[in-house]
C-alpha cells in the first residue's frame, strides 16, 4: 500500500459515523466525543498498526545492512539472494498497487478499502486549514501500551507505555466547538482508556479524529509525512504535488518510447514524476520563467544524486531534458510530440485571470499544433474552469474533451481535463475571439 503513488496519507479505520449528531451544547458535544472511545472497536486497527510499524523496522534494519562493503556483500551469497527476493516482491507490490489506484488516480482520494486502509487527500487537509488544529498545538493523545490493543508485548516481549497525539481535522460551521477543543478531549479519553502518553512531537500512534460536518471518521495514521514528499527538494510558488502529478500522467496512459512534453513545468514536478515512473518514455520539460527552469534542474540534479546513492553501482540517469521556451511559440516539429500533460496557470499566484483569456487558447493551438493528429492526447490541470471552457469551445476543431476529474489543489477547487487531438490540421496562425 505505501507504494500506492497517488495517495497522499494513510491511515487504518478505527471507525466511520455517516450522520452523527453532534449537541448543540458545547461541553455536551465534547462529552459525547470522550465517551466514544470507549465504544471503539480498537483492536483490529491497533494490530494493522503494529504489521505496519514492523513492516517499517525491517525496512530501516535492510537499509543498514546494504551499507556493508560490496565484498562482504559478495561474501553474503545467502543475504545477496535474499535481497534480490525482496526487489522482486517489490516489483509485484508496484504491479499490484497499479491496479487497485483506480480509474481516476488523480483525485487521490481513492479508499484503499481492498486493504483495509484508507487515504487522506492532502488538498483537503489545506482546504480545512481553517479548522485544522494545528497538529502541533493540539493535545497530542497517542498511542499506549499494547495491553488493550493486543496482549500488551513489544517486539522484545516487554511492555512499553507508548507515546502518541491526537490530529483533528474539522470542516463545517455547524460545530460547537473548535477543533482543538475535539483533540484535547478525545485525546484525553484516549490516554485515560489505554494508559497512552501523550506526547505532541515524538509518539508512537498518531490517533485522527477527522469531523466533516456530521461526518465522523476515527483512524491511526500509518504514514509519518505524506507520500507526495518525494523527488522535490526545490520549490516554486506553486509547486504540484508528485501524487497528483502521477495521477495526471497515468490519466493519458503513456505507452513505452511515447515523447511526453510539459510546456509550462515550472519547478519540473510532473516530468520528474513521469521521468521516475516511466522510464521507457522521454521527458521534455520547458518553462518561460528562468527562475522556474533553474528550479527544476536543480531538482533533477536532486533526484540523480539520489537514485548514485543507491546501492546500484550503475547510474543510468534518467530521460528527462529541460529547457527554457515560450509556450506559444515551441521549438518542436509539428506533431512530433505524444502526451502533453501541464499544470495551467490558475490566475491566482501566477498570471492573472485576464491574462488567460488569452494564454489558454493560444497554448491549445501550439499544443495541438505539436501533438499528433488522430492519437495525441493532453492532459491539463487548472482551476480558471470558465476561461477553459471557453478556450476549448474555439479550439474543437483540434481538441476533443474526453474527461473530467475533479480535484482539491490546496482548498482550490480545479480540473483535470483529458484531451484527445483530433485529425485536423493545426493552422499556425488563428483569430481566437
Amino acid at each position: 500500500v505505501h507504494r500506492l503513488r497517488s495517495v497522499d496519507n494513510l491511515f487504518v479505520v478505527v471507525q466511520e459515523f455517516k450522520d452523527y449528531q453532534f449537541k448543540e451544547n458545547k461541553e455536551d458535544a465534547l462529552k459525547d466525543l470522550e465517551d466514544l472511545v470507549k465504544k471503539l472497536p480498537w483492536t483490529d486497527p491497533l494490530k494493522v498498526w503494529e504489521l505496519n510499524n514492523s513492516l517499517k523496522k525491517k525496512k530501516t534494519k535492510r537499509k543498514k545492512h546494504n551499507l556493508q562493503s560490496t565484498a562482504s556483500r559478495e561474501k553474503l551469497n545467502d543475504d545477496g539472494e535474499e535481497e534480490g527476493g525482496d526487489q522482486k516482491d517489490a516489483s509485484k507490490q508496484e504491479d499490484c498497487a497499479q491496479n487497485t489506484a483506480g480509474v481516476e488516480p488523480v483525485s487521490s482520494q481513492d479508499t484503499e478499502k481492498t486493504q483495509g486502509v484508507a487515504s487522506r487527500n492532502g488538498g483537503e487537509e489545506e482546504e480545512e486549514d481553517n479548522e485544522q488544529s494545528d497538529a502541533k498545538d493540539e493535545l497530542q493523545a497517542g498511542s499506549g501500551s499494547e495491553t488493550k490493543a493486543g496482549d500488551g508485548k513489544t517486539s522484545e516481549g516487554e511492555a512499553k507505555v507508548l507515546k502518541f497525539r491526537v490530529t483533528c481535522n474539522r470542516a463545517g460551521d455547524k460545530h460547537s466547538f473548535t477543533s482543538n477543543e475535539a483533540a484535547r478531549d478525545f485525546g484525553g479519553a484516549v490516554q485515560e482508556h489505554f494508559q497512552w502518553k501523550a506526547d505532541m512531537t515524538n509518539f508512537d500512534v498518531e490517533v485522527l479524529l477527522n469531523i466533516h460536518n456530521n461526518e465522523v471518521v476515527v483512524g491511526i495514521a500509518l504514514t509519518e509525512e505524506s507520500l507526495h514528499r518525494r523527488n522535490i527538494t526545490h520549490f516554486g510558488p506553486t509547486t504540484l504535488r508528485s501524487t497528483l502529478a502521477y495521477g495526471m500522467l497515468r490519466l493519458c496512459d503513456p505507452q513505452p518510447t511515447d515523447i511526453i512534453v510539459d510546456p509550462m513545468c515550472g519547478t519540473g514536478a510532473i516530468p520528474i514524476e513521469g521521468a521516475t515512473e516511466w522510464p521507457s518514455c522521454y521527458h521534455i520539460a520547458g518553462d518561460n520563467n528562468p527562475q522556474a527552469v533553474k528550479r527544476a534542474a536543480n531538482n533533477i540534479c536532486s533526484l540523480l544524486k539520489k537514485n548514485e546513492n543507491k546501492e546500484s553501482s550503475t547510474s543510468l540517469g534518467i530521460p528527462l531534458d529541460i529547457v527554457q521556451w515560450d509556450i506559444c511559440n515551441l521549438p518542436l516539429r509539428t506533431g512530433s510530440v505524444d502526451i502533453i500533460v501541464s499544470d495551467m496557470p490558475f490566475g491566482k499566484r501566477i498570471g492573472s485571470k485576464k491574462k488567460n483569456w488569452d494564454l489558454y487558447p493560444a497554448c491549445l493551438m501550439e499544443m495541438g499544433r505539436i501533438c499528433t493528429p488522430g492519437t495525441g492526447r493532453a492532459v491539463l490541470l487548472t482551476q480558471d474552469k470558465k476561461c477553459f471552457a471557453k478556450a476549448l469551445s474555439r479550439m474543437g476543431h483540434i481538441w476533443r474533451k474526453g474527461q473530467t476529474v475533479w480535484v482539491n489543489v490546496g482548498g482550490l477547487h480545479a480540473a483535470v481535463y483529458l484531451l484527445k487531438r483530433t485529425w485536423e490540421r493545426a493552422e499556425e496562425k488563428r483569430s481566437f475571439w
